[in-house]
Parts: C-alpha cells; sequence; structure tokens
C-alpha cells in the first residue's frame, strides 16, 4: 500500500535525521529535527548544498552554524520579512512622492495667486518701472512654478524606477515561494493551489483533467549508493524530461522527496497516458554519467499512476486513485504506467 511505503521512506528520514543529530552532538529540538529530516529528504537543495559547505570546510555542524541555516532556509518567516522589506520600502517611496506632491500643489497655488494679483494690477500699469517691476515678480513666479514642476516630473519618474524594481523583487519573491530550487518545477504550495483551480475549472466547463503521479524506481538505493549529489542530477533529469514532454497549459510539480505530480487539464485518459508512456520511455533511454568521475550509472526508471477527474472530485480523492495506480505500478515490476481504469478493469476481471 501507498502507506506502508510512505511509513518506510519517512521512517529512515527520521532515522537518519537523528543519526546527523547524534552526530554532530546537537540539541534534539523540533527545529534540529526538521533541518536534518529536510537534509536527509533532499528535498531543499540550497540548504543541502548549504551544509555539505560547511561539513566539507568544519566537519561538523555546530548549534550557531544549525540556528542560521534554519533561519536561511526554512523559517516560515523568511519570505514574511522579505515582503515585509518591500512593503517598507513601498511606504517610504509613496511618502516621499506625496511629499513632493503637496510642494508642486502648493507652488501651482502660489503661482495662481500671483496670476490673478497681476490680472488686478495690469490696468494701473502705465509707467515703465512698474511694467519692469512687475515683469521681474512674473518671471520669478513663474520660474518657481517651473522648478516645482520639474521637481515633480524627476520624482515620478524616480517613484517609477523604484516601483518597477519593487515589482520585481515582489515577483522574484512569488516565484520563490512557488518553486523547488533544485528541479525548477512547481513546489507542493503550488501544485495544491493549482489541483484545486483546475479542479474547480473542470467542474464548470465539464472538460477533462487528468493527474499523473510519477515516482523514480529505486531512488533511495541510489541515492546512498551515488551520494546526493548524483541523486540530484537524476531528479533534475526526471524534472527535465517531465518539462518536454507536457503542453504549456500543463502543470508540472515536485510532489515531494523523489514523487512527481503533473496536471493535465483538458486532457483525457489516452492523452495523459501517451503523456506518461513519453516521459517514462524518454527517463528510461538516458544513461547517467557522474560528473566527478565519469563513471556510468547506468539507468533509472519511473513508475507513473493516472487518475481522472468525476465529477463531485476533491484534491484529496483524484490525488488517493492517481496513487493507488502509481503504487500498483510499483507493486507490479516498477517501470510502468497504469491508470485508474486499468484498476478497476482489473477488479472487474478478478
Amino acid at each position: 500500500m501507498a502507506e506502508d511505503d510512505d511509513f518506510k521512506r519517512t521512517i529512515v528520514y527520521g532515522e537518519s535525521a537523528i543519526s546527523y543529530i547524534k552526530r554532530n552532538s546537537l540539541p534534539a529540538y523540533p527545529k534540529s529535527y526538521e533541518l536534518w529530516y529536510t537534509y536527509s529528504s533532499g528535498y531543499n537543495h540550497g540548504l543541502n548544498r548549504a551544509i555539505n559547505e560547511i561539513l566539507r570546510h568544519k566537519g561538523s555542524i555546530s548549534s550557531e552554524d544549525m540556528q542560521q541555516l534554519y533561519a536561511k532556509y526554512l523559517s516560515p518567516t523568511r519570505l514574511g520579512d522579505r515582503l515585509s522589506d518591500v512593503g517598507s520600502k513601498v511606504s517610504k517611496e509613496v511618502e516621499g512622492l506625496i511629499e513632493t506632491l503637496a510642494h508642486s500643489v502648493d507652488a501651482a497655488s502660489e503661482y495662481g495667486t500671483s496670476l490673478r494679483k497681476a490680472a488686478s494690477i495690469l490696468p494701473e500699469l502705465n509707467e515703465p518701472k512698474k511694467v519692469e517691476a512687475f515683469i521681474s515678480v512674473m518671471l520669478h513666479a513663474t520660474r518657481e512654478a517651473v522648478l516645482a514642476n520639474n521637481t515633480l516630473e524627476a520624482q515620478l519618474l524616480e517613484s517609477k524606477r523604484q516601483f518597477e524594481a519593487l515589482q520585481s523583487n515582489l515577483e522574484a519573491i512569488r516565484y520563490e515561494s512557488l518553486t523547488d530550487e533544485l528541479t525548477t518545477l512547481g513546489n507542493r504550495k503550488h501544485f495544491d493551489t493549482a489541483l484545486e483551480q483546475c479542479l474547480a475549472q473542470a467542474q464548470h466547463t465539464a472538460e477533462p483533467l487528468c493527474l499523473l503521479l510519477t515516482d523514480i524506481d529505486h531512488f533511495k538505493r541510489f541515492n546512498d549508493t551515488y551520494g546526493h549529489q548524483t541523486g540530484d542530477q537524476v531528479l533534475r533529469l526526471v524534472a527535465l524530461t517531465t518539462k518536454q514532454s507536457v503542453k504549456s497549459h500543463d502543470v508540472p510539480c515536485r510532489y515531494g522527496g523523489e514523487e512527481f505530480a503533473i496536471i493535465l487539464p483538458r486532457s483525457d485518459l489516452v492523452a495523459a497516458r501517451n503523456v506518461a508512456e513519453k516521459i517514462r520511455s524518454s527517463v528510461m533511454s538516458k544513461e547517467l554519467l557522474k560528473r566527478s568521475t565519469g563513471e556510468n550509472l547506468g539507468r533509472v526508471t519511473v513508475s507513473i499512476g493516472i487518475s481522472i477527474y468525476s465529477r463531485g472530485d476533491t484534491a484529496h480523492s483524484i490525488v488517493a486513485r492517481a496513487d493507488e495506480a502509481l503504487y500498483t505500478a510499483k507493486r507490479n515490476g516498477r517501470n510502468l504506467v497504469v491508470t485508474e481504469k486499468d484498476l478497476r478493469e482489473r477488479t472487474e476481471v478478478a
């Protein structure tokens, strides 16, 4: 059963996390366990890279190192802090713009007052000296108004540049929050959100929708034999193959450690099976070479389960059927594609 495999896999990660805590003589706080569990699963590429770098230079991880790593890579407030920083910059820029606008409005008001006064005294200007004084006053008022207008224009251009930069920062934060760093596919958060949206659309339009769950066969054994870096290479390979096998409106994501999920809007079961078979055969066709030594590591394979949307489906129900199909593929020899229709037909035959 899928639950049994999840149990075995997560227990291995948990035991590995405890061993790292003991090896580095660290207090077994929940944060310590979370950090080393994440490291053991290989899910956070940035964290693994940082830990490996520290281990390479120092040989162990101290409590201070662990606190800094947690704050940088796992703390739930890290994106919030970055958003807060962007928000502060926006507030500061808006305050400066409002102040400049206020000065410009005051200058315009003063210029208007000067013009009204000029209009009222024009009939009295019957002497050259009075005309000269009048022109001097109006030139000064005009220069002040032009200066204020130029200041406002410069401020508006600068604010436009600043807002564009802040918008880019927000887009980068949004991308980071929804993207798996190692594979550049959508992360689990992105998958959960996208699946809910696609289910709602399928229910509204009555168009087909399929879900693929992919698992790399014997990944833990491969990872333990050749190391995390080679394991990361395998994950990137499967991710790239997945990207190259789907359409622009499909949603490929990294679902878990070595599991991937692909949402296929407007695709029926036949189309979904074709995509799955393309991914399976493409992955199997590639030979892996260890970058550091050039050693041929052979090939990896994937197992894929497919479910199709039924009216009234929830995210949980459609994932559960794809999960059941996936683990049927793994129990029946791996390197297979199994659909929920296959499961029903086998049940009917039995």
